[in-house]
């Protein structure tokens, strides 16, 4: 096949620069049409059910809706983590699914079941499942403010015009404001007052809930013109409402004002927000999966500016104080610039080595003809451009000079001995010949680097979410070099090099003086053969032992540009206190150099997924370029924190979710502790905190705040409620109607809509108000305290499940300055040297369990492939000797691999192992040029086995050899630099593996293989040479099929 693709390359020469051309073209095309996003899709396919049952305490949120909504959830198929969180009037459950499930079919599945457990769940709740979002959704974070406004204008103007403009715009899948005041129309009865007319509870609801609405009347026929009889009642007139009449049981009306307080309020809310040490309306916005989020960000903010000029006097949407984007164009933008300057560095190499232009232009033209290519697979299959597959890209693009290199090298080596032949044979025949010559070795070098990277699409969870992009990024583009290899480059020798052959010397001064280094190494090599092996094997063995002292790591941190703070005071602290400590923290924040912007939100917006307390706050800090590290940025804002009497806990925005989707916890280490008694779980978590405290390395350390907050209970007392003629039911009825409130009907006024909501004021909602409050009963208006006993006592702030159990979690994150795997070590010889209550388990999970799987995972996938890459080796050289000479390039890159990542100061990470992964297929393509010459020499030339004919194939193939490697090596340099650039800190332990691999490798192999082949390869090549000479081609013949 291949021989047939060369040769009708050359003979329709001008048809395949055309479609060259044709391809470059819409190749570029398509890369502008490629969404743009910082990583892959990393989603596990997540459905949230929220719940709002307003007024209920924790305990009776997870009896009454959470265990009832869980038992549904159970046994659905694909589910792999069930959790929940039950706090104060409202219950939020998490059902994830396994990667690869279809989260449109999950959403059916449970909106299947959610049907079935209506019927169990308290009366008017209604549980929601919440928008399809991504764990990278969260694009955007404005801050509303005003100085005039209040923060009732100030929410009406985010929530009736800055958010419905929005989410109107494709892409969006939700835009979630927090802060600033809800207006509400409310009605605080007094209960005297309502005794002393004869009003009752139930028609004071009547009446309003008839206030303010409008009805139809049908069509009139009148002169031939048909009208619409509209009847118009509604109003948002507060001296309407005031004026309501309501008519008493013993004859005459009253008016609501004499029986209630009726104002505009603000409604219940359970979070606050605000911006710059100010108060302030948050508008979180989050896209859909798979959105553009570059194009997405562009389109909110035209319509911010657009909103900007059409808001009321005193509003304005501030600049960003969160904008994902700003990562994904520096990460994008840096990786691009490596991209160029990897270019730029191979063409110098190869000038280098050649020469001159024509032979380098030739061997560059892959890199864009590659490039193109791949950018066309991918939009035809729907991927996108992020960091990992720009980084496949600029790991691979040294290495997609290397099959034209080895092309272009040969064919300009056989032109130059033709043109000085006594009769030279025609162009045409000799760049055929050449290309057929090192086609096998180029097609069975790309085979096993693409074998290689097989283990990269088996990894499992979130690491293979991440890595597969790169490796898919990485195999298209080594696939499309090496088509480009036999039929581009070819055509374009054939036009450029045949004149240049004639003039050309034999080679450069850099590479005469090479080779002539080489020859002396290789004679001094083949002295000493065992002192050589004894080396090397020494070498191997140190870097094993190195490898396995190198600290451990799941992935490189990033560096976002901003940072997420978590902020937690003591359960039971108020919401406008915890709102003023906010905003304290705000400007200790500011003080910082270089802080940028801040924005905070405290407790939970209306329509979050995060069940947070009140005394929760999660503040964004958006960081100026600085000298300073992050580290050093973080451990400053710790010190000016450390005032507050609050828990912290600091991370990036993406890193911290990452983290939630891998344990379920904003941490990198969650040591998650099960049980039924949640003080019992309290106790164990708070004496596990302690022990824990003593590790080094540990910082962030606390408890997840699960305590008991006051409580006032009111406890029906059946015997005196009877006495009265009344149900228990009627009074928590009452109560609930009262106290808690309800909306009785809204008012609407355009696309604004405004709650009327009857319920008791403030001050009577204490445990004494409570207990004088007056009760309707058939013998009369009697006290709460004569039917029920009130009291103040302490409960749950919030009850959190997993699988079914009730959890507490220890978190906990590293500071970076010792190994994580030891760190875990000594966490887990704490808690086995711990005695759990009976009952009670333990699971220690976060970033480092994906680690130690993924490691296992591409450990046996790695030896697999190594089988299959010898099976090849195998089946094409019939020899078990020189498939293990080839593949004993692989230890010897370990071993620069090992002390390059020493030198640089990298753990063994995930990203480290996919270097090593890229370098088995780099490494065995320097073995597969030196034997395949060495053997095409044997049987086209009739060489006879020794020592003149392995150092001849070796300094032949020197050029094409140390050609690859360096450009390969060199391209990398780019990535090396700067490990702390955004775009970088996934790449850059990538090229430090490869770089060091490759240079050992080189290096060893260089003398290592002809050693080997001289003192063991005698009698399989004999058996090649033998088996070709019973077939009985010519030499000529014999090249064209070469090894």
């Amino acid at each position: 096949m291949f021989t047939v693709l060369v040769t009708q390359s050359l003979r329709n020469r001008l048809l395949v620069l055309a479609l060259a051309l044709v391809l470059v073209v819409y190749g570029a095309y398509a890369v502008t049409r490629l969404p743009v996003d910082v990583l892959p899709d990393l989603n596990r396919p997540t459905v949230t059910i929220m719940t709002e049952a307003e007024g209920l305490a924790p305990a009776e949120v997870e009896q009454l809706v959470t265990f009832p909504l869980e038992t549904a959830m159970n046994g659905l198929p694909g589910l792999v983590r069930l959790r929940s969180v039950s706090g104060v009037g409202l219950s939020v459950v998490y059902v994830e699914f396994d990667f690869g499930t279809d989260i449109f079919r999950n959403r059916q599945q449970i909106a299947e079941r959610l049907a079935l457990v209506r019927d169990r769940l308290p009366a008017n709740v209604s549980p929601q499942m919440g928008p399809i979002s991504s764990i990278m959704g969260q694009i955007l974070m404005f801050a509303v403010t005003s100085d005039t406004a209040s923060p009732m204008a100030v929410r009406e103007a985010a929530d009736f015009v800055i958010r419905p403009r929005l989410l109107a715009i494709p892409g969006i899948a939700q835009v979630i404001p927090m802060g600033g005041e809800v207006r509400q129309f409310r009605v605080s009865p007094d209960v005297s007052a309502m005794r002393a007319y004869g009003i009752t509870l139930d028609a004071l609801e009547k009446a309003l809930s008839q206030f303010g609405t409008n009805s139809g009347g049908g069509f009139a026929d009148q002169g031939g013109r048909e009208f619409l009889i509209r009847n118009i009642a509604r109003t948002l007139s507060l001296d309407d409402l005031k004026t309501l009449v309501l008519p008493r049981p013993a004859g005459g009306n009253v008016f609501l004002h004499q029986i209630a307080q009726v104002d505009f309020a603000a409604r219940l809310k359970r979070g606050d927000a605000g911006y710059m040490g100010r108060p302030a309306v948050i508008l979180s916005v989050e896209k859909q999966p798979e959105a553009d989020t570059l194009a997405l960000t562009n389109a909110v903010e035209e319509a911010v500016a657009d909103l900007n000029r059409t808001l009321p006097d005193g509003i304005r949407i501030s600049p960003p104080v969160f904008r994902q984007a700003d990562f994904i164009a520096a990460s994008i933008g840096n990786v691009e610039k490596v991209l160029l300057e990897a270019m730029a560095v191979v063409a110098v190499v190869l000038f280098l080595f050649l020469l001159n232009w024509r032979t380098t232009v030739i061997s560059l033209t892959a890199i864009p003809v590659s490039i193109m290519a791949t950018a066309i697979v991918f939009h035809a299959f729907g991927l996108s451009i992020n960091t990992m597959t720009l980084g496949g890209l600029a790991i691979a693009i040294g290495e997609l000079v290397d099959d034209a290199v080895v092309d272009v090298e040969n064919i300009f080596r056989r032109l130059r001995e033709n043109a000085a032949a006594a009769v030279p044979r025609p162009v045409f025949d000799v760049v055929v010949a050449a290309s057929q010559e090192v086609r096998s070795g180029i097609v069975y070098a790309t085979l096993i680097i693409v074998l290689v990277f097989v283990p990269l699409f088996a990894l499992p969870g979130i690491e293979g979410r991440l890595f597969a992009p790169l490796g898919q990024a990485y195999i298209v583009s080594i696939l499309a070099s090496l088509l480009t290899s036999i039929t581009l480059t070819p055509v374009l020798a054939f036009y450029l090099l045949p004149a240049l052959s004639r003039h050309a010397e034999r080679d450069g001064a850099l590479v005469r003086m090479l080779k002539g280094g080489y020859a002396a190494l290789l004679s001094t090599a083949f002295r000493h053969p065992r002192l050589v092996m004894g080396t090397t094997a020494l070498l191997f063995v140190g870097a094993l032992a190195g490898a396995a002292s190198l600290p451990r790591a799941f992935l490189p941190p990033f560096n976002e540009g901003s940072l997420t703070i978590s902020m937690s005071f003591r359960p039971g602290l108020s919401l406008a206190e915890s709102d003023r400590m906010g905003l304290v923290a705000e400007t200790l924040i500011l003080d910082v150099p270089e802080v940028k912007a801040v924005g905070r939100r405290t407790g939970r917006a209306e329509l979050d997924e995060h069940a947070e307390g009140v005394h929760a706050s999660e503040i964004e800090v958006d960081l100026r370029p600085s000298d300073r590290s992050r580290a050093e940025i973080t451990a400053d804002i710790r010190d000016r924190l450390a005032v507050l009497p609050a828990s912290f806990n600091l991370g990036q925005p993406i890193s911290h979710r990452l983290d939630h989707m891998l344990s379920g916890v904003r941490a990198e280490i969650a040591l998650k502790l099960f049980g039924d008694d949640l003080d019992t779980l309290r106790a164990t978590a708070e004496s596990l905190r302690q022990r824990l405290g003593g590790i080094p390395g540990l910082v962030d350390l606390q408890v997840e705040r699960q305590v008991r907050v006051p409580e006032v209970t009111v406890s029906v007392d059946y015997g005196r409620a009877a006495l009265h003629g009344l149900q228990p039911a009627q009074v928590t009825d009452a109560l609930a109607r009262l106290s808690n409130g309800r909306v009785v009907s809204t008012l609407v006024d355009g696309n604004r809509r405004f709650d009327l909501v009857v319920r008791l004021p403030e001050a009577t909602r204490s445990a004494e108000g409570l207990a004088r409050l007056l009760i309707e009963t058939p013998s009369g208006w009697v006290p709460l305290s004569q039917v029920a006993d009130v009291k103040e006592t302490d409960g749950p702030n919030q009850i959190l499940r997993e699988g079914g159990r009730r959890r507490i979690v220890v978190l906990a994150n590293t500071s970076g300055g010792r190994d994580t795997a030891a760190i875990i070590a000594d966490m887990r010889r704490v808690i086995a040297a711990t005695d759990l209550p009976s009952g009670m388990s333990t699971s220690l999970e976060g970033t480092f369990a994906a680690q130690e799987e993924s490691m296992r995972t591409i450990g046996g996938l790695a030896a697999v492939s190594l089988l299959l890459v010898f099976a090849i080796l195998y089946s094409r050289y019939r020899s078990a000797l020189f498939a293990l000479v080839i593949m004993g390039s692989v230890p010897l890159a370990l071993i620069g691999a090992v002390v390059a990542l020493w030198l640089a100061g990298q753990p063994l990470s995930v990203a480290s192992m996919i270097g090593f992964v890229t370098l088995t297929g780099i490494a065995a393509r320097n073995g597969i040029l030196k034997i395949s010459h060495i053997i095409n020499l044997a049987i086209a030339e009739g060489l006879p086995f020794g020592p003149a004919l392995v150092a001849r194939g070796s300094l032949e193939r020197l050029t094409p050899v140390l050609m690859t490697a360096a450009s390969a090596g060199i391209a990398l340099l780019p990535l090396m630099s700067g490990a702390e650039v955004p775009g970088k800190e996934i790449l850059h332990p990538v090229a430090v593996t490869i770089f060091g691999g490759l240079v050992s490798a080189t290096l060893l192999d260089a003398v290592l293989t002809p050693v080997l082949v001289l003192a063991y390869g005698r009698r399989p090549l004999e058996r090649l040479v033998a088996a070709a000479g019973e077939t009985g081609p010519t030499p000529a013949a014999a090249r064209a099929d070469a090894f």
